[in-house]
Formats: structure tokens, sequence, C-alpha cells
């Protein structure tokens, strides 16, 4: 492992960034849009089962297909901002695993377990979701990850067949600084942790 980030890239990462609910009039390109799945399509998942399929929305058309299925409190937000992320994730991705883990025979210990491969695709693509975040940032783009939508709508619309289902929705742009609201508290250390 290399030294550690500077300041300034934990700072872009972490303290400074924040979650956004306006948006600059500002486009974000499909090259960055790939340049983000590509960092986080890096970061671990258990047997590399890596579960996240994203649909990055971003045509008008695909807007007008989204909006029904978001609640009224992210209307706005969602609106505005350039792209907006699906993450979901794939209910059949062990189907993948000879591919994605040849080493062993890991489709074996998913295929007839339906509730170790709920918990493990839901488990590993939030991680991956999140990975997509902190991609997201490291290249200058901002995020406002959310969960207020329909998700028997959204499934529906974007994957009819079943076979992914929506986790969570992450609004992706540049960030208006003026819509942020004040930052709200953290938990300390010895609030939240303890070390056994």
């Amino acid at each position: 492992m290399a030294d550690r980030l500077s300041k300034e890239a934990l700072d872009q990462i972490f303290n400074d960034a924040r979650t956004h609910n306006g948006w600059l009039d500002r486009a974000v390109e499909d090259e960055t849009l790939r340049a983000i799945y590509d960092l986080a399509k890096m970061a671990p998942t258990s047997a590399n089962c890596s579960p996240m399929r994203v649909v990055f929305v971003k045509s008008a058309e695909a807007r007008a297909r989204l909006m029904p299925a978001i609640a009224a409190g992210n209307i706005e937000k969602t609106k505005s901002a350039p792209v907006t992320a699906i993450i979901a994730t794939d209910t059949r991705f062990y189907d993948e695993l000879p591919k994605l883990f040849p080493h062993a025979d890991a489709r074996s210990w998913f295929a007839n377990n339906a509730a170790l491969a709920e918990s493990t695709a839901f488990r590993n693509g939030s991680l991956q979701g999140a990975y997509l975040i902190l991609a997201a940032r490291s290249l200058g783009v901002d995020c406002g990850p959310m969960s207020g939508f329909d998700a028997a709508k959204l499934n529906a619309e974007f994957f009819p067949d079943g076979r992914f289902q929506a986790n969570f929705l992450v609004n992706l742009g540049y960030g208006d600084p003026s819509k942020l609201h004040a930052r709200s508290p953290r938990f300390d250390f010895d609030e939240a942790c303890k070390i056994a």
C-alpha cells in the first residue's frame, strides 16, 4: 500500500464533501461516468461477487421515466441534477461468479441458498454504491444519495424482468454551494466505536 493520501485529497473525498440538493447548470460527461464506475469496480466485494448494476439516468426520455417513482420531497433536486444513478442489485449475481471468481465453484455457494444470495447481494451492492460515491467525489463530481423513491414503480420501469432490484439513488453533478444546509453533526469516536 502506498503512503496515505494528502490532506487535500481526504478533504475532497470526506471532510469537505457534502450531500448536495442543488446543482449548477453543468453537464457530467459520459467519459466521467465511465471513469467513476471504473474506479468503483476495483473496490472489494466478497468473493468478488460485484452485484451492483447502475443505470445513469441522463437523457430527457429516461428522466421522464424516472420522475414518477421519485418521492415528492426529492423531485426538485432530482429534476435539476444532471444525472441520477440508479444503484441496483443483480439478484442472480452468482451466475457471473465463474467469470469473476474462477478459482472456486462460488456459484454453488449461492445458487441454492436464496437467503444467503439475497443478503450477499444487498450487502455487497450497498458497499459498491458507497464506493461509487467516493469514486465520484475523487473525480470532482458531487453526490446527492437518497432513498426516497417508489422501488416497485422504478423496478417496473427500468428492470421489468425482475432480475435487477433498485437499492438507492444518487444524484450526480456539480453542486451549488449556495443551496447547502449547515453540516449535520457526526458521532465522535467514543460515541460510536470501541476497541476490544
